[in-house]
C-alpha cells in the first residue's frame, strides 16, 4: 500500500448488477470514475457497497476489474471484513498487493459478547498472515450492524502492537460522543473518519480527517466542498444543506434509494437492482422519493455528462 495516508471523503460505492444478479463492472467503473472526479474517494465494498453479499472471488475479481481501468489504487480503501478470519486475510493480503490505500475492516460480526480479547486475537491475526509493512489498516466501527465493536482500550492495545499498519478507523456508530472520546483519546495517532457527513464538521474540528458516507455516492460534490472549506465562513450553512440531503436519504432504506437515486439522474434503470435480501423501493416509495428530491432541489450533475460542479 502507498505510504501517503488518505484523507477527505471516501463514498462506499453502490454495487450495481446485471439481470442475473451478478456484479456488473462497467457500471462500477463508470461511478467510480464520477466520484473520482468529484474529488471522493472510494471504500468499495463498505456497507452500502452491498459487500457482505458479495462473495471473496466476486470482491477480488471487481477490484481488479477496477485497477485494469486505470482507478488509482491510492484513491481506494476497499471493504476486507469477514465472519471466516481466512476470507478477511485473503481480501486484505490481496488489497495490499494491489497498493490501495488502505484495507477497512469489520470486526467478526455475528457472533454475542465478542471480548477486547477476541477482537485484538483476530486483527493480530489478520496482520500477522498478510505479514507486509505496507499495509495500511482501518478499524470499522459499526455496532448497530455488527453487534460488536471497538473500545478504546482495544484501539489503543492496536496501536501500541501495530503502530504504522492501524491507521485509522471509520466510526459509524452515530454517536457523536463515542467519536470524540475516541479523539480525545488517539486521535493524534489514528486517522478517525465518521460514517456520515451530518458529523463532518464536527468531526474536522475536533482533529478527524474526514467522512466515508453512503450519500457521498449521490451528493459528492458538495460533501468534498465542505470537506475543503470546513474553516470557512460559510461552513454552518454547508453543514447544514448537506445535513437536508441526508435525511431525504435516510428515512428511507438507503441502499435501495441511493440506487434508484443514481438510476433517475443516470437514466439507466438497471442501476436500481439490489441483491437479496435487499429488495428495490415500491412505487408508491419512489413516488414520495422523487417528490421530495425535487422539493429540496436536489441534482447529480455531471453525471451524465462528465462535468463536475461543486
Amino acid at each position: 500500500m502507498t505510504d501517503q495516508r488518505i484523507h477527505g471523503i471516501l463514498a462506499p460505492v453502490v454495487t450495481p448488477f446485471d439481470a442475473e444478479l451478478a456484479p456488473d463492472p462497467e457500471r462500477l467503473i463508470r461511478h467510480c470514475r464520477w466520484l473520482l472526479s468529484n474529488d471522493v474517494g472510494l471504500a468499495v465494498f463498505g456497507t452500502n457497497s452491498e459487500g457482505n453479499s458479495l462473495s471473496v472471488d466476486e470482491r477480488i475479481d471487481l477490484l481488479d476489474r477496477l485497477v485494469q481501468a486505470g482507478i488509482d489504487p491510492a484513491r481506494m480503501m476497499p471493504g476486507t471484513g469477514a465472519c471466516a478470519l481466512p476470507d478477511a486475510i485473503r481480501l486484505t493480503r490481496h488489497v495490499t498487493k494491489l497498493g490501495c490505500a488502505g484495507a477497512l475492516v469489520l470486526p467478526p460480526f455475528f457472533y454475542k459478547g465478542v471480548s477486547d480479547e477476541g477482537l485484538f486475537r483476530t486483527f493480530a491475526e489478520i496482520i500477522e498472515r498478510v505479514g507486509d509493512t505496507r499495509m495500511r489498516l482501518y478499524l470499522y466501527h459499526i455496532p448497530p450492524v455488527a453487534q460488536v465493536g471497538f473500545s478504546v482500550a482495544l484501539i489503543e492495545r492496536l496501536l501500541a502492537a501495530y503502530p504504522k499498519i492501524v491507521a485509522g478507523m471509520k466510526d459509524s456508530s452515530q454517536d457523536w460522543q463515542n467519536t470524540k472520546a475516541v479523539l480525545d483519546a488517539v486521535g493524534s495517532d489514528l486517522d478517525v473518519f465518521v460514517g456520515s457527513e451530518t458529523f463532518l464538521l464536527a468531526n474536522l474540528r475536533n482533529g478527524g480527517v474526514g467522512c466515508i458516507s453512503a450519500t457521498a455516492n449521490v451528493n459528492p460534490g458538495p460533501i468534498a466542498g465542505l470537506y475543503r472549506h470546513w474553516r470557512g465562513a460559510d461552513a454552518e450553512e454547508r453543514q447544514a444543506r448537506l445535513d437536508v440531503v441526508r435525511a431525504a436519504f435516510q428515512k428511507r432504506p438507503m441502499i435501495p434509494a441511493l440506487k434508484k437515486a443514481v438510476a433517475h439522474h443516470g437514466h439507466d434503470p438497471k442501476w436500481t437492482r439490489v441483491r437479496p435480501p435487499l429488495v428495490e423501493l415500491n412505487e408508491a416509495q419512489v413516488a414520495e422519493f422523487m417528490v421530495e428530491l425535487e422539493q429540496i432541489g436536489f441534482t447529480m450533475p455531471g453525471l451524465l455528462d462528465g462535468k463536475v460542479r461543486e
